[in-house]
């Protein structure tokens, strides 16, 4: 008799839809289909969303698994293909199928679910090695999918047809698809789809809000050392959204993500530097900080860094390294920038009126009530110098 080959699956139950296995990475249980028995998940939004992507139309019941099972008159029996009882090998492994670790393809033959994925590392891409039938989309096919739905879906919205709140029934459909795209790759490990599945549910966008399920996927990217997740995770934190609000662990999360030089995270760890939030305040800190996102071009920390120069916080007093700072935040259309350089100019330094003008008007123009009086002093007071 032929020695059986060793299996690569894992020996404990795997979510059917997300494929994550019920380890240290997953805080509760996994629970069985109710109806076949054969598939686990570890959520009810996976158990939803695997029935409308393609459980529906292939869960067996087990009274219909059951040998000597009789159907009643008139009814047609089951297809023998789908009639997998739980003693069967998998067609690859050789191995036992585990009760939630079967992965049923669109043809109804069951494997284990890491043993699809070893077929399509060897390029068997396409079909079911027993009928041939076409195979689902792997992770990565899966995930980038997802993400050519979502950016259509995006850009219908950024376009006014339609807003996130008022999808219509077809935009839900393709919501539903991209989702369960992100689902399949997040499960595989994939950690750009593990945050995008985090940013869905913070946004409640194709499934409901649920910041601890944000939480949980940004967690698995963020430890896989991705960037983003290790910001938003931070920021999961520092606003206490989906878990205990803890600034330390917010503080830990930013700086991961602003060593790996992501902007905003500089800019947020400059801020509870600034603020002693969860760390010992430390001006000088702050200042650096702010300086690597504002070298970036990130508008706050660029009025940031201005403002700890003009007041000498963390750096030495200077006025012409402030402004120029503002300038540049200023530029990019910052309101309070704005308005700092008209007051400054006007005040502080040999640039003529017209050009504090310039910039109290912009702020102005964007309801900023301090740059309206300004002006309006400023406008005053000209008029009254061409009366002369």
């Amino acid at each position: 008799m032929a020695s059986k080959k060793k299996s690569s699956a894992p020996k404990g139950p795997i979510c059917g839809n997300c494929l994550i296995p019920e380890d240290g990475s997953v805080a509760r249980k996994l629970s069985a289909c109710a109806r076949c028995g054969l598939v686990a998940y570890c959520s009810r939004d996976c158990q939803k969303a695997h029935w409308k992507a393609n459980h529906k139309q292939h869960c067996i019941r087990k009274a219909d698994r059951t040998p000597g099972h009789q159907n009643p008159a008139g009814a047609q029996a089951p297809d023998s293909s789908s009639m997998v009882t739980m003693d069967e090998e998998c067609a690859i492994c050789l191995d036992k199928l585990a009760v939630s670790s079967a992965y049923p393809l669109p043809c109804k033959h069951l494997f284990h679910v890491f043993c699809v994925e070893e077929l399509r590392q060897y390029g068997v891409q396409q079909a079911c090695p027993l009928c041939r039938s076409p195979l689902q989309p792997g992770p990565v096919e899966a995930a980038a999918e997802a993400t050519r739905v979502l950016v259509k879906i995006s850009q219908q919205v950024r376009r006014g047809r339609f807003t996130w709140s008022t999808l219509p029934a077809w935009a839900k459909r393709e919501m539903e698809i991209s989702i369960t795209g992100f689902r399949i790759g997040a499960g595989a490990g994939l950690a750009h789809a593990q945050v995008r599945l985090g940013m869905s549910y913070v946004k409640g966008r194709g499934v409901a809000q649920n910041g601890k399920e944000a939480v949980r996927w940004y967690r698995m990217a963020a430890k896989q050392g991705h960037v983003q997740a290790q910001y938003c995770l931070g920021d999961m934190f520092k606003e206490g959204n989906g878990v205990k609000q803890n600034s330390k662990e917010a503080v830990r999360w930013y700086k991961n993500a602003a060593e790996q030089g992501h902007a905003l995270a500089q800019y947020c760890l400059g801020e509870m530097f600034n603020e002693g939030d969860g760390v010992k305040q430390n001006s000088k800190e702050a200042v650096r900080w702010y300086k690597n996102a504002a070298e970036q071009g990130h508008v706050q920390a660029q009025f940031s860094l201005g403002d700890m120069f003009e007041r000498g916080r963390g750096v030495a007093q200077s006025y012409t390294k402030a402004i120029r700072w503002f300038r540049k935040a200023a530029e990019q259309g910052h309101t309070e920038a704005q308005f700092y350089m008209g007051y400054t100019i006007s005040t502080d330094t040999d640039e003529d009126d017209a050009a504090a003008m310039r910039w109290l008007r912009k702020a102005a123009e964007q309801g900023h009530v301090d740059a309206q009086y300004h002006l309006d002093e400023m406008l005053e007071k000209c008029s009254k110098e061409t009366q002369n």
